[in-house]
């Protein structure tokens, strides 16, 4: 998913998101250990993901703050 579709979602939306990509990850993780798949470019994949998510939920958090602060 990318970023833009990402920023149209809540916060709670994110979470979620945020946790099912965790959870793909450590999933995939464990496939590639115990050598069920070979497909290591997916973790790359899953961590930029990742952090993609966190960083809006960063921003959304950063831009409600900055918006207190003004009133």
């Amino acid at each position: 998913m990318n970023a833009i579709e990402l920023r149209k979602k809540s916060s709670s939306e994110l979470k979620k998101e945020l946790e099912a990509s965790c959870k793909a990850f450590f999933s995939h993780k464990m496939q590639i250990s115990m050598q069920q798949s070979s497909n290591t470019a997916k973790l790359k994949e899953l961590k930029r993901s990742i952090a993609r998510v966190r960083t809006i939920i960063s921003e959304q958090a950063s831009g409600k703050e900055n918006k207190e602060k003004e009133n």
